[in-house]
């Protein structure tokens, strides 16, 4: 990658997806992410992909989904744009920590705030922004994202 920015415009397919997780590997290995971010922000870009797939574009693959890149000072951002009618997302319940089933409406959406430092929707909602603070992370930061994401693929495997 030689650009500290980069658009991929995609066809709305689940194959598209190959892409979006090359632009991840690239970003993390240009920017030496890969120890305490990878994981977290494959899975939070990971759902916001299925989201416009499924929801936004319901799976048209004459429609398009847009994925933007840049680095920013405080770390790296991304965008996810489908072309629906977006979303309510101030709608979306907030899940409380009680043990229950780990399957519900919104759950991508609570995997994405769960997982980043910055979850913004843009417009209609048909536009997510998600940043992930790397500049200063600390300790406290990586161990909390570690065990929730080690919890989300112990959950997802059984």
């Amino acid at each position: 990658m030689k650009q500290d920015q980069k658009t991929l415009k995609l066809p709305s397919v689940p194959s598209s997806l190959n892409q979006l997780e090359v632009l991840i590997g690239e970003v993390c290995d240009k920017y030496n992410l890969n120890h305490n971010y990878l994981g977290c922000i494959t899975v939070a870009l990971t759902e916001a992909f299925e989201n416009a797939l499924q929801h936004g574009n319901k799976n048209n693959p004459d429609k398009t989904i847009t994925i933007h890149f840049e680095k920013t000072d405080a770390g790296v951002a991304f965008s996810v744009k489908d072309e629906g009618d977006g979303f309510d997302f101030q709608s979306i319940p907030d899940l409380k920590e009680d043990g229950k089933e780990k399957v519900f409406p919104g759950r991508g959406v609570f995997l994405i705030k769960q997982l980043a430092d910055e979850v913004n929707y843009i417009g209609n909602g048909s536009e997510v922004a998600i940043g992930f603070k790397t500049a200063s992370i600390n300790i406290e930061t990586a161990v909390d994202r570690l065990s929730k994401f080690k919890e989300y693929t112990q959950t997802t495997q059984n």
